[in-house]
């Protein structure tokens, strides 16, 4: 009976000195895997980007601060970041610097710091802000207040925010109390002009504690 004839699997040998040179379809079936491959690769890498731009948009926002109603705090033309994720693990408290839609033109960003809170009974009269009956002290203030703003009780998911450069700020003694929903986030760190690098610090009233 003959033997079953063995079959390989290497189909194509040379014999010595003689070049074996891979068949056309072989060719171009390496440079399309290699193409996919490249193209896999960038198409990757630019999701992964977008992944990460998209994440730290949601945590972080930069900001331009525009006017002078934050001065000596801020400076007009100062660049910041803006901690947007920190809203949902640490409720706003006096003293914090926002960011926030104007309620009166939500196209519009304005900048203040949150001086009572919901429940709160605030009013300003004798170059002074009494907050629950108590005067607070703010060191950060360019000058002493001028006007007057009536005895008010700040309502529900409702925040009471003042302009440093009291003077020359629109905020709520002219326009009423912020909307918690109109609030982007926390001033967090400056980083321009080099000289106001840092972390915006808030400031808080040990006499309301």
């Amino acid at each position: 009976m003959d033997r079953p004839e063995e079959v390989s699997e290497a189909v194509i040998s040379a014999s010595p000195g003689q070049q074996v040179t891979p068949s056309q379809p072989q060719k171009a079936t390496k440079k399309k895997s290699r193409a996919g491959g490249a193209l896999r690769e960038i198409i990757e890498t630019l999701v992964l980007t977008a992944v990460i731009f998209l994440g730290v948009r949601v945590l972080v926002q930069n900001y331009k601060v525009e006017g002078y109603s934050m001065e000596p705090t801020l400076d007009d033309g100062q660049y910041l970041l803006i901690n947007k994720v920190g809203m949902h693990f640490h409720h706003m408290d006096r003293g914090d610097i926002i960011v926030f839609q104007y309620p009166l033109d939500p196209s519009k960003s304005f900048v203040k710091r949150v001086v009572a809170l919901p429940g709160d009974t605030v009013e300003i009269r004798d170059q002074q802000t009494i907050v629950d009956g108590k005067v607070v002290k703010e060191p950060y203030l360019r000058s002493p207040e001028n006007g007057f703003y009536q005895r008010t009780v700040v309502p529900p998911g409702e925040f009471f925010v003042l302009g440093d450069n009291r003077n020359n700020s629109s905020d709520s003694r002219a326009w009423g109390m912020l909307p918690q929903k109109d609030v982007i986030g926390m001033a967090w760190v400056s980083y321009w002009p080099p000289p106001r690098w840092g972390v915006v610090r808030e400031y808080r009233y040990p006499e309301l504690t």
